[in-house]
This record gives structure tokens, C-alpha cells and sequence, in this order.
């Protein structure tokens, strides 16, 4: 076993043993998605961890086979939701509509695992919610969250943890968990600590990328290894009930090229199952996700847009125009190890978060710039590795298309603009 990684030996959520997980996808080996590097540290060897899917035969749950230690993942975190308008905005609409929807208010208490800089929390604290805590390991962006005015512990959730927050604080009668619950390796133990946390009427909503939208949109640069888990809805369902609690609605939303958000309470709690639930059981067994063809066919299209990809990139280059990438998210490197791109391809990448800005990416070790090198360096093409926000990008730098540059969005179709 490597020193790097430790192999996965049983299913994340029904236990059963390596024997009944079939391995169905295997991409290029990468250093973990988020490991941008400093400039001193360009030198030093960045190791590649293989990127492995496992299918458990026995409940239908696809799950990373290669799990790196969650302290060297999460601890340094680089990624913050407040820098993208995309997302403040979506958060705030995910907040006015729980608290609608659930009764939310004053004598409320929200707790939001995995809470980043604050960003959600700070959409219920202004929409009238009393109470609100957030729960994140990554140290820098704990203490930031902290100075903008939402408490934040700084930690990874555990059933001790929230039996101390519960004698402190009380009960949640919310607990959110966006693009957190395929990070946590022990899911039955973090589930655990939710079930303990959650008031007897309370809701756990958590937002996950969904393995309908991956498959059917080519969305591959969602795996990496901070997600352990990827999601469908019927697995998802037995193992809420093993634990005490049930998965009473899901819908799919399109953040992250397209996601599931799930609603998860006690048992007893007064939430009817919706029909869209049923529906979406449905729609996973027509598609076929818990059989292996459907992975194989999976790697055939990657690998046929990845030569399309680099097939365009070479005619530009054959003219002596110049790439440059712009959005340095964690999906970019699955995309560029998988896809085979590196420095001879892309001069330089721009992301807007100053948290990246003057690392390097991981692995192929190309500098991140802000926005105004688009305008100094003027690339003749830009790569837009955060896809799913090119909309708004393409939209906010109309001069630089205006001036004769040329935007290329990779994912979930390959377009030029």
C-alpha cells in the first residue's frame, strides 16, 4: 500500500467487502486536485495518486477506491465560495427558499458542515436566521469566515463533536452539507454525528454531484480524490434507513454542470416521500447506473473529446496563436491529466480568487494569474476550465472576445466562442 493513499475495502455505505466492488473507471493518476504548489516549491517531485471507481455490486454506490489522508486535503484549502457571484447567488437562493419551506426564523438554529468562508450562513443570518454555526477544517478559511462576523468551529465533524455542540448549543433545526458529503470517507460515522446534531422535526439538506448528470454530461473532471463518493439517489435511500433516518425528497439542480440536493430527516419526522423522489429511482435504473457498460461507454467519450480537444489545440498553435486558461478550480485537474495537457499547451492560467493567484496548478506546474493578464498578455484562446461558470465569465470579459479573443469551453460540450 503507498504511503500516498490507502485502498478502499469496503462500500461507503452498505459495508459490503472488497470482494463485491467492481472496479468500472480508471483515469490518469493526478496529485490531489486543489495541491497548487508556490513558487520555491516547483522543484520538489509532486507525487500522482491514481483515480480508480468502484461499483458496489451489492447497493449500486459508486466510490473512489483511493482515499489520501483528509488533513492533507482540507487542512490548506485553497477554494473559497464567496469569490464566485455564481455561487453567493445560488446560496442565497438555497437559503430563502429552506427557510420558506421549513419554517426558519429567529429562534432558529443552522449549522452548515464543511462551511468554507461563510458564504451560505451569511445568507441566513441575513434573512433573519438567530443562530447559525459553521464546521470546516481548513484552517485560514475558518479563521477569515470567523472575521467576516459567522462562527466557525474549526473541525471535521464527528458524532463527539456534535453531542458537544448539541450540550452547548442545542439541536440543529437545519444542518447543510454542500459538495461535502462525497468528501468524508467514515460517511456512516458523519451521518452518524448528523443524526445526533438534528433536532427531532430538524432536516439535513446536502448538495452532492450527481453520477446521472456526470455521466450523461461527460462531467469526468468531477473526479478527484477529494470526492470519495458519487451519488445516485437509490443507494442513498438504504443507507438513510439503516441509520435511523430517511431520505424523504432530492431534486437536481444545476450547480457544478448538475448536482442533487437531498432532504434527509429522523424517521418519524412529518416530511412525506415526493413523488419526484420515486421518479429519480426510476430514471437511475432506466439509465443502467449500477452496470459496468455504462462506464465503459463513459471512458470511450472522454478519451474521443479529449483527442478532439488536443486536436484543436494543435491547429492553433500550428498558426502561432497563443492558450491560456482561465478559471483554476479543482476540476481542472482531472481535465488536464486526463486530457494530457500541460505547459506546451497553456501559457498561463487566470483565476479571480487570491487564495490561487501566483501558485502553480498541480502537477503540470503552470502559474495562475489574475484577470488582468487576459488584457496585458492578450492570448489568442482561453480554455475555460470552470465551465460551469462560463456563462458568466464569457459575459463579464466581452472586451477581450470584442478585441478578437476566442473563449473554448471543454465541458459538458466542446464550443468556441
Amino acid at each position: 500500500m503507498s504511503s500516498l493513499f490507502k485502498r478502499r475495502s469496503a462500500c461507503a455505505l452498505c459495508s459490503a467487502a472488497s470482494a463485491d466492488l467492481l472496479q468500472v473507471l480508471s483515469l490518469a493518476p493526478t496529485p490531489p486536485a486543489n495541491e497548487f504548489v508556490r513558487e520555491e516549491e516547483l522543484a520538489q517531485l509532486q507525487e500522482s495518486i491514481p483515480l480508480t471507481l468502484l461499483l458496489c455490486r451489492i447497493c449500486g454506490h459508486l466510490q473512489l477506491a483511493e482515499i489520501v489522508d483528509p488533513a492533507r486535503l482540507f487542512r490548506n484549502y485553497v477554494y473559497v465560495s464567496g469569490t464566485s457571484p455564481v455561487f453567493v447567488a445560488h446560496f442565497d437562493r438555497y437559503a430563502t427558499s429552506a427557510i420558506a419551506r421549513f419554517g426558519l426564523g429567529v429562534s432558529s438554529f443552522v449549522v452548515d458542515i464543511g462551511s468554507n468562508d461563510g458564504t451560505l450562513l451569511k445568507q441566513f443570518q441575513a434573512q433573519g436566521v438567530g443562530k447559525v454555526l459553521g464546521i470546516d477544517p481548513a484552517t485560514d478559511i475558518a479563521k477569515a469566515a470567523r472575521d467576516s462576523g459567522v462562527p466557525t468551529l474549526e473541525a471535521f465533524l464527528t458524532p463527539e463533536l456534535a453531542g458537544e455542540i448539541v450540550t452547548n448549543s442545542g439541536a440543529a433545526d437545519l444542518i447543510c452539507a454542500n459538495n461535502v458529503f462525497a468528501h468524508a470517507e467514515d460517511l456512516r460515522g458523519f451521518t452518524q454525528a448528523v443524526y445526533r446534531l438534528l433536532a427531532e422535526r430538524g432536516v439535513f439538506i446536502f448538495e452532492v454531484s450527481y453520477v446521472v448528470d456526470v455521466v450523461e454530461k461527460l462531467l469526468f473532471d468531477t473526479i478527484y480524490h477529494e470526492h470519495l463518493a458519487y451519488h445516485s439517489v437509490t443507494p442513498l435511500i438504504r443507507f438513510f434507513n439503516s441509520l435511523g433516518l430517511r431520505l424523504f425528497d432530492a431534486e437536481r439542480i444545476d450547480t457544478h454542470g448538475g448536482s442533487l440536493r437531498c432532504y434527509v430527516c429522523r424517521h418519524a419526522a412529518p416530511y412525506a416521500d415526493t413523488e419526484r423522489l420515486t421518479d429519480l429511482v426510476q430514471l437511475e435504473r432506466d439509465l443502467g447506473l449500477s452496470e459496468p457498460e455504462v462506464y465503459r461507454q463513459f471512458k470511450e467519450r472522454i478519451s474521443a473529446r479529449g483527442a478532439q480537444l488536443r486536436g484543436r489545440l494543435k491547429e492553433i498553435q500550428q498558426n502561432g496563436q497563443r492558450v491560456a486558461g482561465f478559471g483554476a478550480p479543482a476540476k481542472l485537474t482531472p481535465l488536464m491529466h486526463e486530457f494530457g495537457l500541460n505547459g506546451s499547451h497553456i501559457d498561463f492560467v487566470i483565476d479571480d480568487s487570491a487564495w490561487k493567484q501566483g501558485l502553480y496548478t498541480p502537477g503540470t506546474h503552470i502559474r495562475v494569474v489574475p484577470s488582468s493578464e487576459l488584457y496585458q498578455r492578450r492570448p489568442d484562446y482561453c480554455i475555460v476550465f470552470a465551465w460551469n461558470f462560463a456563462e458568466s465569465i464569457i459575459a463579464k470579459h466581452s472586451a477581450y472576445t470584442d478585441a478578437g479573443g476566442h473563449f473554448i469551453v471543454p465541458l459538458p460540450e466542446l464550443k468556441e466562442i
